[in-house]
């Protein structure tokens, strides 16, 4: 299959399970009293998003059960032994959990815009904001309490989310604590969007396995898919920050280094003997020119940083590839590698 033949195989079956979950976030999650915290907490949602973790859920679920793609009801999946789960709260819990972060990250961070549109405490308030994430972070377990699964099941689902809500919290912290240090080792870097980002991965591609009663290995093996090509994604997100545009990524280009925030890419770089620190000063203003942005990341690139984070993101997604061959080969276990791929191909 030609790349464009298979980038338009996983658009479609991003697009499928995208309009899916929108429709159950309608049901899920609907705008009810107090109006103005509900319509805050969906002002993301409601704004657009690819919805890959679901997504990932969803077809990671069609694969352990070996089942076409996109021809299983989803709030009625069969389990192991044929009991129905609805897998589709569970996606929409996750995404949840997603957007819970994002909210709170562009509060933390001044972040004006997200999604191409102003950031929940721009077009609100900060207040309003705050609540908005924690009503979604509670809503999230609400939502996951409605999968019908047996209840050690729904009690293991809810435990792995719990953690992983812990998990980001601390990945955030750390990143936070990295912008007031002088240096960051790598391993230290990849350790913490592990925690910050990879993590919600994993708990997405791992969930099903719970939910539907597969063995311990497999729920491990799919964690750590999850894991792995969540690190590449992350990683992804940083090298396109600052390659693509403004338009193309819904916020201005070269914000981490607006922003003094540590990357693959910087630290790399400063390993390398470039003046990080001088990169950071020349650019840490909100009416940073374009030119001064090219020159600063004409600099990363040189010391050849860009592409050693392209390659760290491939070797992630390979080894997080080679986890899904505890899965039946199937239809949705092909799916699930070539969504992988997409992560670190695509350009916003």
């Amino acid at each position: 299959m030609s790349g464009a033949a298979r980038d338009r195989r996983v658009s479609e079956a991003i697009s499928e399970r995208r309009d899916r979950v929108n429709e159950a976030i309608e049901r899920e999650l609907p705008v009810e009293v107090p109006e103005r915290l509900y319509e805050a907490s969906r002002y993301l949602l409601d704004a657009g998003g690819k919805r890959l973790r679901p997504a990932m859920l969803l077809l990671a679920g069609e694969a352990l059960a070996d089942v076409e793609p996109g021809s299983t009801d989803y709030r009625a999946f069969p389990d192991a032994a044929g009991a129905p789960v609805d897998l589709m709260a569970a996606a929409v819990s996750v995404e949840v959990v997603h957007l819970f972060t994002l909210i709170h990250d562009d509060i933390m961070d001044e972040d004006d815009l997200r999604r191409g549109v102003p950031a929940v405490h721009r077009a609100y308030d900060t207040e309003t904001a705050i609540l908005a994430g924690d009503t979604l972070y509670s809503k999230a377990f609400e939502i996951m309490l409605r999968t019908g699964a047996p209840d050690d099941r729904s009690v293991r689902a809810l435990e792995a989310l719990a953690t992983t809500c812990t998990e980001i919290c601390e990945g955030q912290a750390l990143d936070i604590s990295f912008e007031h240090r002088e240096s960051v080792a790598v391993d230290e870097y990849l350790s913490m969007i592990e925690r910050k980002t990879a993590v919600l991965y994993g708990v997405a591609s791992s969930l099903p396995a719970i939910l539907l009663d597969a063995d311990e290995a497999t729920c491990r093996s799919l964690h750590q898919f999850g894991i792995d090509v969540g690190r590449a994604f992350q990683i992804q997100d940083d090298v396109l920050d600052l390659v693509m545009s403004e338009e193309a990524i819904g916020k201005r280009r070269g914000s981490d280094l607006i922003e003094g925030k540590q990357t693959l890419i910087t630290v790399h770089a400063r390993e390398a003997g470039v003046d990080v620190d001088a990169i950071f000063e020349t650019v840490a203003s909100a009416d940073v020119s374009d030119a001064e942005i090219d020159d600063a990341v004409s600099r990363l690139d040189d010391a050849g940083s860009i592409d050693y984070a392209r390659e760290t993101a491939r070797e992630y997604v390979e080894s997080g590839k080679a986890e899904l061959e505890a899965l039946p080969e199937n239809a949705a276990r092909s799916l699930l590698a070539d969504v992988a791929d997409y992560l670190i191909e695509r350009d916003h």
